[in-house]
């Protein structure tokens, strides 16, 4: 049987969160998940000390996720057919590899 394609990710900003292409990376090798694409990064109040990633809404085809860092926010497109539990099982290995 032959390897299934690796997904993959979109670069359409210059400016990511800091360690948040890594974890990207390591989650696009895994199966289901096809395509991750991050986005509009924001300012925030509250401070979160290491970078954490949560799935926060369902979108056509996948979810859109919140990565935070510091006082920094960044959302993330993921296109896969996986439910939300096995995408957040997943995020939580990358984020921990």
């Amino acid at each position: 049987m032959a390897k299934p394609d690796p997904g993959r990710l979109v670069w359409n900003h210059s400016t990511h969160l800091p360690g948040l292409i890594p974890v990207l990376e390591r989650l696009i090798t895994h199966e289901g998940i096809q395509t991750v694409t991050p986005g509009v990064i924001g300012r925030v109040r509250g401070h979160t000390p290491k970078l954490t990633i949560r799935i926060s809404v369902p979108i056509r085809g996948g979810f859109k996720a919140i990565a935070r860092s510091g006082k920094t926010v960044q959302e993330v497109f993921i296109v896969t057919p996986l439910s939300q539990g096995e995408l957040e099982g997943l995020l939580a290995v990358c984020l921990t590899a």
